[in-house]
């Protein structure tokens, strides 16, 4: 491997995960830990990684950030926000991960009476002065571009939570589970999970069949999906065997 094409993979391999140690990029690589630590040392100049103890964590602008994500099926994400919106009742605590979907249920959500608990940005400065949400938010590592707070310091915070939905949106849904792009983003929403009495996906369809970088938890683990009207009946039934109830969202 060429010296320019080992450090865009070892960029990749670092945004992708968000942190990685340097043993990880020995194995990615195939190369020496000292060859690595001078290429984290060159992407540390240019200012794309931090190096940190035993490794490196990504700071450079995301590779697919929320407004490129956004524009992506975006008739479908609103369909499915405005069902969600519409299940949850006045008075509920509910907890919104990070996500395009997510931050078209939050805007869904203005004008209802609720507490709204986050660990995402750009949540947290579409709710921070409407008026009836009690917003609480998750602090840690705030992964660029995404800005969504991520890792032990977000974990921590949440053990301080219960809630009655968690609202949760994914990379990519296949019959063995769920993924998200990132490890660290998988480690929170796991305990994310531990914390509410029902977990409910939104997705839309044309993430069914698709798996991301990190698997999440298996489709047990769910108790609902909320996906437009695009599902097929092959996941319909993949659903039903892993008792989750599906919520479709018309057009």
């Amino acid at each position: 491997m060429l010296l320019d094409q080992r450090r865009r993979k070892i960029l990749q391999t670092v945004e992708n995960s968000g942190f990685a140690s340097l043993q990880d990029l020995v194995d990615e690589t195939g190369v020496s830990e000292s060859t690595i630590r001078r290429d984290l040392e060159h992407l540390g100049r240019s200012g794309h990684i931090r190096r940190t103890r035993g490794g490196a964590a990504y700071v450079g602008e995301s590779l697919s950030d929320l407004n490129e994500r956004g524009t992506r099926a975006l008739s479908e994400k609103q369909s499915v926000a405005r069902t969600l919106a519409a299940m949850i009742e006045p008075g509920e605590a509910v907890l919104l991960d990070g996500g395009t979907t997510t931050l078209e249920v939050a805007r869904h959500l203005i004008g209802k009476s609720l507490q709204v608990v986050t660990n995402s940005l750009p949540i947290i400065n579409l709710l921070a002065n409407v008026q009836d949400i009690e917003l609480i938010t998750i602090g840690g590592y705030l992964y660029p571009k995404t800005g969504v707070a991520l890792g032990p310091v977000a974990i921590a915070s949440l053990s301080q939570i219960h809630v009655r939905r968690l609202i949760i949106s994914v990379g990519g849904v296949t019959e063995i589970g769920l993924f998200n792009s990132n490890t660290l983003l998988v480690e929170t929403e796991r305990r994310m999970m531990d914390v509410a009495e029902e977990i409910v996906v939104v997705t839309d369809s044309g993430k069914l069949g698709h798996r991301s970088l990190a698997h999440l938890a298996p489709l047990e683990r769910i108790d609902r999906v909320v996906v437009d009207s695009g599902i097929t009946e092959e996941w319909r039934r993949i659903f039903a065997d892993a008792g989750v109830e599906v919520t479709v969202a018309e057009s």
